[in-house]
């Protein structure tokens, strides 16, 4: 199932890319906690591709754990914003070879992929036997300020809805994806970041200029009624306005953690193989299933 315009996506980051110095403070945030993880594995690599690199914000940032890194991204435009090796590449579609390499890093950019259970799979096979895979995508609870505000204006004064606010994975999904894809130990987490503007048409430009704005396939095409855009500002002042007249902006951040299989990884006992028992282990009585509890010796 098609759910975005991969082309809308393309086009999006072209766009921002001559300023996109100007707006980049969500995806550098995205970039540096997830060299900060990265950081907490302690190894080093050997080669690594960053995938969706917006420009090369991720590659200062990871020091000499990593000897080699490319950088790729959907978007030509944005991808000359880099240094080094590079290559335009469709997340959808990832033109490397089997076991290339050592660690695969992406950052905000895997939430505009149709097929995101393929897409996992194909960074899977990209890696080596015993390589790592840490990814940053937008959450469900992204803009969810700003996607209410838009209906109830829309609603209000067009007499109907239209998507406004591009859909977003969930967390509870994310850990069985990446098991689905065949990564080992995979985890998911979230953090979650909340920013002030000065009005929500403030915010709408800035989503804009880092290339975010909806490119889902059912978005409503044209321009939108400058009435709706004013009456969903309105409404947002009115909900979500701080004490200083500034309204807040919440973004989620779903991190992604996969190694792909090897011989060397952790793996869980089989059923039946354990050597103490637990009730030993907790100080307990074992019991039959079913048998209540009681007074010993009754």
């Amino acid at each position: 199932m098609l759910v975005f315009d991969r082309r809308a996506v393309r086009l999006h980051r072209d766009r921002a890319a001559p300023n996109f110095a100007h707006h980049d403070f969500l995806m550098r945030e995205a970039a540096e906690r997830l060299a900060e993880r990265l950081a907490d594995c302690r190894r080093d690599f050997a080669c690594a591709l960053d995938l969706g690199c917006h420009g090369g914000l991720l590659a200062p940032m990871l020091g000499r754990q990593v000897a080699r890194l490319v950088q790729s991204d959907l978007s030509a435009a944005m991808l000359g914003r880099a240094r080094g090796a590079r290559v335009v590449a469709d997340e959808e579609l990832l033109p490397f070879a089997p076991a290339s390499f050592d660690l695969v890093l992406s950052g905000m950019s895997l939430h505009w992929v149709n097929d995101l259970p393929g897409a996992l799979l194909q960074i899977r096979q990209v890696l080596k036997p015993d390589g790592l895979f840490l990814g940053c995508m937008a959450g469900g609870a992204t803009l969810a300020e700003l996607r209410q505000a838009l209906i109830e204006a829309e609603a209000e004064i067009e007499n109907g809805a239209s998507p406004r606010v591009s859909p977003f994975a969930d967390l509870q999904s994310l850990a069985g994806l990446l098991q689905r894809a065949g990564f080992a130990l995979p985890v998911a987490d979230q953090e979650t970041i909340t920013v002030t503007y000065p009005d929500a048409l403030a915010l709408m430009r800035e989503l804009r200029g880092m290339g975010e704005t909806h490119a889902a396939r059912a978005r409503r095409k044209g321009l939108s009624r400058r009435t709706t855009l004013a009456r969903a500002a309105e409404r947002y002042a009115a909900r979500f306005a701080e004490a200083d007249g500034r309204i807040r902006a919440t973004f989620q951040l779903l991190f992604m953690t996969g190694w792909h299989p090897h011989e060397s990884q952790p793996r869980p006992l089989r059923p039946g193989s354990a050597s103490t028992r637990l009730a030993d282990a907790l100080g307990a009585e074992e019991r039959p299933a079913g048998e209540k509890a009681g007074p010993r010796g009754a």
